[in-house]
């Protein structure tokens, strides 16, 4: 693994990173309406999911993720019930009003953000796709030594961890903007509705 193949690969997911997803509006909306850090908490799950999606590749194990088929579906209507119950409570809340400060770090809470995000990676039919089909075809995985698949594991971290937690980042600055116009009630609708659609897509697309 040239230093050229890495710097591919890392394109590839800083690009694949940014694109708007399922995933993004997870983020976003969680980042916003519950607080930073669970706008962090979603990023490590999501990140989580990434790593043990490209580590099945790397093992060459993707007739093992072929064989859980069935399984991996489950997670994935899972995950779109779960994003569409939180859809409902935020629209629910609305009226009282976005968090002004990141209060809300209970363990309990942190970790269900986390599981979210972990589901919505190992449900997403895009992530398992570019892992199975398209991630051997960047890197010759059977020839990858001991270092080079930390460097590929470190590569998916910064880049899929990075640009999630800036999208976490900017969408709480702008929570908190909107905090001191009456935006706030708004806000949390259209971050209901969006988590609302993003899992009534994820069950969609996994038919």
């Amino acid at each position: 693994m040239t230093l050229l193949d890495s710097l591919a690969f890392m394109t590839i997911m800083l690009t694949l990173a940014a694109i708007p997803s399922t995933s993004v509006a997870l983020v976003v909306t969680r980042a916003a309406a519950s607080g930073l850090w669970h706008g962090v908490a979603v990023t490590v799950g999501i990140v989580v999911g990434d790593l043990t999606l490209a580590l099945l590749a790397i093992l060459g194990l993707t007739a093992l993720a072929e064989l859980m088929g069935t399984f991996f579906l489950l997670i994935r209507y899972a995950a779109g019930l779960y994003l569409i119950v939180l859809g409902i409570q935020l629209i629910r809340s609305r009226n009282q009003g976005m968090p002004m400060s990141d209060r809300d770090r209970s363990p309990v809470g942190l970790f269900g953000s986390v599981v979210t995000g972990l589901l919505v990676t190992l449900g997403d039919v895009k992530a398992i796709f570019f892992y199975a089909s398209l991630f051997p075809t960047f890197l010759d995985l059977a020839a990858l030594n001991y270092g080079e698949i930390l460097t590929v594991l470190a590569i998916i971290v910064a880049t899929v961890g990075g640009v999630k937690l800036t999208y976490a980042i900017v969408a709480r600055k702008v929570a908190a903007i909107a905090l001191r116009f009456p935006l706030a009630k708004p806000a949390k609708t259209t971050s209901g509705i969006v988590m609302i659609g993003s899992g009534a897509h994820l069950i969609v697309s996994g038919r």
